[in-house]
């Protein structure tokens, strides 16, 4: 059964500081391109980042340029994402996402979600 569970979310101030981690299981997770997604209410589903299945090439949104950091350990069938100086404009519930074709065949999967607030 494939899972992508995310966790680390929460509240915290503007300025401050977040990890998310998002575990997965039921596939071979080192083959997978991963990536981070957010929704913030009333808005769409945007990338936030991605990074490759070796961890070779990553990408990121404008707006989050030098502020996050995507990364994973293929030893742990982990990914995280390093939030600095986070900015209420950040506020969403931030999505993990594999990707990756096998044997012809595109497998997506999404995780659950966590919640991340910035606010005073």
């Amino acid at each position: 059964q494939v899972q992508l569970v995310e966790s680390g979310g929460g509240l915290v101030q503007p300025g401050g500081s977040l990890r998310l981690s998002c575990a997965a299981s039921g596939f071979t997770f080192r083959n997978y391109d991963m990536s981070w997604y957010r929704q913030a209410p009333g808005k769409e589903r945007e990338l936030v980042a991605g990074i490759s299945s070796t961890g070779g090439s990553t990408n990121y949104a404008d707006s989050v340029k030098g502020r996050f950091t995507i990364s994973r350990d293929n030893g742990k069938n982990t990914m995280y994402l390093q939030m600095n100086s986070l900015k209420p404009e950040d506020t969403a519930v931030y999505y993990c996402n594999a990707d990756s074709w096998v044997l012809y065949s595109r497998k997506n999967y999404w995780g659950q979600g966590t919640q991340v607030t910035v606010s005073s």
